[in-house]
C-alpha cells in the first residue's frame, strides 16, 4: 500500500502558507461479472483512468484475482482530492490473460463506469452498474467504490505476521496460506484492509511485512474490531477456509512490551463438531512499527536546506546577445525572460538556504580558453566553486559571462541533470533530511538529447531532487510536456517508469503579463509534495521534528520512525 503522504495544493507557493490537500483512498469490489472464459471464470483486474485535458490516461490498476466473478480487490488507489476541481475518473474491468496484459478484443472488456471523485467522496460508497460499449449493460455486473479521506495528521503502521501449524487442506501437498484482514464498520459491514501474498506449500508461513494507514486499519479507533481470515489458496478461486480470529489495534499494541501477540486460528464448524478441537493453527504478530507522517514544514523547520541550482541555455537559437531581438539581450531598463524567471524562482528558494550561495551553470556554448562546446560549465568560470553569492550574484555572473562565450549547441541537458543528481546523492553516507536540491533549467527550445534526458530524470528521481524547466521564448514546447509526469508516467528509453514525478515544465510566455510571484507559485507548487514524497519513501524523518503528527491513540506505543 502506498504510504499516506501530506500533499500540497497547486495554488500554494513555498513563500505562502502551506495548504493541505485531502488525500483520498479508494477501494474497489465487483459483483456478478461477466464470465468470459470457457473453462474457468474470468480473471478480473480494474484499471483506474483519469481525464486530463480531455484525454484518458491510466493512473493505476488493481491486482489480478484468478477465476472470480465477485472480486474484492486489496489494491488501494490513493488520489489527491481538490474541492474546486471536477476530477473525472473511469473504472474499467478487464479479464486478464498472461502477465497482466490487457487484451484488445471486446470480450476481454468486462465493463466500465465513469464518475467524478467528488461523487464518490460525497457518497462515501458508490455502487454503479458496469456498462459495455455503446452504453449496454454488462449483465447484472456492478462495481462498488469505497472512499476514505486520509487526513494530514495520520500515521501508518507496518505489521509483520506469521503462522504456525496451520491445517493441511491439500491432499498431495501442504496448504498454500494467505491472510486477509477486514475492518468491521459501525454498520457491521466489513471492509477489506489488506490481503497478504500466498505462501506456497507451507503450514508455517511467514508473510511479508506490509504498511497500512491507521485510518484504513481501524478508523483511528484502537477498539474497533478486526476480522482476520486465513485461507488455503486455490488457483480456480475456490479457496479453502482454514480459520479466523478477531483482533483490535489495542491487542496489537501489546507487542510493544517485547512479547509477540498470538491468536488461535479457529474454524467455527470444527469447534462445534469436534469435542477436543483447539484450533487450526496460530497466527502471530511478530513486529509492529508505527511511522509518523510529516509535512513539508516539518522538514523545513527541522533544518532541511533547499539547495538551488540554475542551468541556463546558451545555444545559438537564442540569438546574438548583442542584438535586441536576442533572448539573451541585456536591456539596462528591463530584465530579459531568462533573468525574470531566474529572479522569480530564485528569490523564493533563497529563503530556505542558510548560506545563500547558489550554483549557476550553463550549457550549449563554446567557452574559453579553448572555445570547445560544453554542456556543463560554471558561468563564473570557476570549476572548483560554481556557487554565487545570493541571487544577485547569479545575475551578475550571467551578465559577465555573455560577452566571453560563443552561443552554439545542441540543447543537451542530461549532463547537468546527471551532475546535480550525483551531487544530491552525495557519497551515500548522508541518510538524514539535511538537504534537498532544486534544479531550475531555463531553455529556449526542446532538448536535443531527449532519450538521455528521460534516462537521467528516471535515475534522478531516486535522489532528493526536483527539476523545474521553464521554456523561454516562443518555440513550440509540446514535446517538452513528456518530461512532466502530470499527463502520464515518464519512462526511460528502456521502459522503466519514474519512481516519483520530479519535473515541472512551464512555458514562460504563459506568465508574460502576470507577476513574477505567479510564475514562482506555479513552478514551485509541486516541490513541497515532492520533498515529503522523497523522505517518506525513504522513511527519513525530519532532523528535529517540530511537532508530533501522530494521533493521540498512539501515545502508549514507541513511535520512533524506522531508519
Amino acid at each position: 500500500m502506498n504510504d499516506v503522504l501530506e500533499a500540497i495544493s497547486p495554488a500554494t507557493s513555498l513563500s505562502g502558507p502551506v495548504t493541505c490537500v485531502s488525500k483520498v483512498e479508494l477501494r474497489v469490489s465487483c459483483k456478478a461479472l461477466l464470465d468470459r472464459d470457457t473453462l474457468n471464470k474470468s480473471d478480473p483486474c480494474v484499471l483506474l483512468m483519469v481525464q486530463t485535458n480531455g484525454q484518458w490516461t491510466e493512473l493505476d490498476r488493481t491486482e489480478v484475482i484468478k477465476s472470480n466473478l465477485h472480486p474484492v480487490f486489496a489494491k488501494v488507489f490513493s488520489l489527491d482530492y481538490y474541492f474546486e476541481e471536477v476530477q473525472k475518473l473511469r473504472f474499467e474491468v478487464y479479464d486478464i490473460h498472461g502477465t497482466h496484459s490487457i487484451g484488445t478484443r471486446d470480450d476481454d472488456f468486462l465493463g466500465g463506469v465513469e464518475c467524478t471523485l467528488g461523487q464518490i467522496v460525497a457518497q462515501k460508497k458508490m455502487v454503479k452498474p458496469l456498462l459495455l460499449k455503446y452504453g449496454k449493460y454488462a449483465g447484472k455486473s456492478i462495481i462498488t467504490v469505497h472512499a476514505e479521506e486520509i487526513s494530514g495528521n495520520n500515521g501508518y503502521v507496518e505489521l509483520s505476521f506469521c503462522a504456525k501449524k496451520l491445517d493441511d487442506k491439500d491432499l498431495f501437498s501442504k496448504s498454500d496460506p494467505f491472510l486477509e484482514i477486514y475492518r468491521i464498520n459501525d454498520d457491521e459491514t466489513e471492509q477489506l484492509v489488506h490481503r497478504t501474498e500466498v505462501i506456497k506449500n507451507n503450514l508455517n508461513p511467514v508473510w511479508e511485512p506490509f504498511k497500512v494507514s491507521l485510518i484504513s486499519l481501524c478508523s483511528c479507533d484502537e477498539e474497533r474490531k478486526l476480522k482476520c481470515l486465513v485461507w488455503d489458496y486455490d488457483s480456480r478461486g475456490k479457496h479453502d477456509f482454514i480459520g479466523e480470529f478477531y483482533a483490535t489495534f489495542r491487542d496489537m499494541q501489546k507487542i510493544s512490551s517485547g512479547n509477540k501477540v498470538t491468536w488461535d486460528c479457529v474454524n467455527p464448524k470444527y469447534k462445534q463438531k469436534k469435542r477436543n478441537y483447539k484450533n487450526s493453527g496460530v497466527v502471530i504478530l511478530t513486529d509492529l512499527k508505527l511511522h509518523r507522517v510529516y509535512s513539508f514544514l516539518d522538514y523545513i523547520m527541522g533544518g532541511c536546506q533547499i539547495h538551488f541550482t540554475v542551468a541556463i541555455d546558451f545555444t545559438a537559437s537564442n540569438g546574438d546577445p548583442r542584438n535586441s531581438c536576442s533572448l539573451h539581450y541585456i536591456n539596462p531598463y528591463q530584465p530579459n525572460e531568462y533573468l525574470k524567471a531566474l529572479i522569480a524562482v530564485g528569490e523564493i528558494c533563497q529563503d530556505y538556504d542558510s548560506d545563500k550561495r547558489f550554483s549557476a551553470l550553463g550549457f550549449g556554448a563554446r567557452i574559453p580558453p579553448n572555445y570547445e562546446v560544453s554542456h556543463d560549465f560554471a558561468i563564473n568560470f570557476n570549476p572548483e566553486d560554481d556557487e554565487c553569492e545570493e541571487i544577485q550574484g547569479v545575475v551578475e555572473a550571467y551578465q559577465n559571462c555573455l560577452p566571453k562565450i560563443q552561443l552554439y549547441g545542441p540543447t543537451n541537458v542530461s549532463p547537468i541533470i546527471n551532475r546535480i543528481a550525483k551531487l544530491a546523492a552525495g557519497d551515500g553516507s548522508i541518510k538524514d533530511a539535511s538537504r534537498y536540491h532544486i534544479l531550475l533549467i531555463l531553455t529556449d527550445g526542446v532538448v536535443t538529447d531527449m532519450a538521455d534526458t528521460r534516462e537521467a530524470i528516471v535515475r534522478a528521481a531516486y535522489q532528493p531532487l526536483s527539476i523545474i524547466i521553464v521554456g523561454v521564448g516562443n518555440a513550440d514546447f509540446t514535446d517538452m510536456q513528456i518530461l512532466d509526469g502530470d499527463d502520464g508516467v515518464l519512462r526511460s528509453p528502456k521502459g522503466e517508469s519514474v519512481l516519483r514525478d520530479i519535473v515541472q515544465f512551464v512555458p514562460f510566455r504563459d506568465f508574460k503579463t502576470a507577476s513574477p510571484a505567479a510564475l514562482a507559485k506555479c513552478v514551485l507548487a509541486e516541490v513541497p509534495k515532492q520533498v515529503v514524497e522523497y523522505y517518506s519513501h525513504k522513511a527519513i524523518s525530519p532532523m528535529c521534528p517540530m511537532r508530533d503528527l501522530l494521533t493521540p491513540i498512539l501515545s502508549p506505543v514507541a513511535t520512533t520512525p524506522t531508519e
